[in-house]
């Protein structure tokens, strides 16, 4: 079934959110491809807005190492360079460990629901082939973990890299999709035990699993 969008200048939301959220997700969905032009006037006209919205949103995806801005040339969509993958990889392994094994001890019987129900719907959704809804369920998952640890400034941290994250989780999603949702599970098992130890060790090997994966993988971003 075709969903028809809805064109983002009848959004109820701030116009430069609406313009912003619709590009990154253009991207991180693979619309648009590494080192595609980012035209401004088509872009306004696809989405029904002015082009002052769509230039704020290239501004802000560029900040964001989405999108490259070249003088007199405009903006294309970047290329994650391999280095910049394995410094986000370290990044989140270090983190991540840190967020599990905390949450291990400070999780909320309520928050443990929260994980267990969104692995539930990824895992089911990998195994009936809905590719396109396990990025968003990613983050959902990781951003629910980071809150079980109850430090905000880890969760700030996780929460400024979770677009990037997710970008770079859609390109090996297909052949990730099933191992990876079932190693959310093991960590949310051990998150329900109160393991530290087994939290701490399946969330780094979760993140070492995926670094593999995306650089034993084709052409990524």
């Amino acid at each position: 079934m075709t969903v028809e969008r809805v064109p983002v200048g009848v959004l109820h939301v701030p116009l430069r959110a609406a313009v912003l959220d619709e590009l990154r997700r253009s991207i991180i969905s693979g619309r648009f491809q590494p080192g595609e032009r980012l035209l401004e006037d088509q872009l306004a006209q696809e989405l029904d807005v002015s082009r002052n919205p769509v230039r704020e949103a290239l501004q802000a995806l560029a900040l964001d190492g989405f999108v490259e801005l070249e003088p007199r040339r405009g903006a294309r969509v970047a290329t994650i360079s391999p280095k910049r993958a394995e410094e986000l990889f370290e990044v989140r392994e270090s983190l991540e460990g840190l967020v599990a094994r905390l949450g291990a001890t400070r999780r909320t019987d309520a928050q443990l629901a929260e994980l267990q129900a969104i692995v539930a719907t990824g895992s089911t959704a990998a195994g009936e082939g809905r590719l396109e809804e396990l990025p968003d369920l990613n983050t959902r998952f990781h951003q629910s973990l980071s809150a079980t640890a109850h430090n905000e400034l880890l969760a700030e941290q996780l929460h400024r890299m979770r677009y990037l994250i997710e970008w770079v989780y859609s390109w090996r999603v297909r052949e990730r999709s099933g191992r990876s949702w079932a190693e959310h599970a093991d960590i949310v098992a051990a998150i329900a035990a109160r393991d530290e130890r087994a939290a701490f060790a399946r969330a780094c090997a979760h993140i070492a699993n995926a670094r593999a994966a995306y650089f034993d993988g084709a052409e990524a971003p």
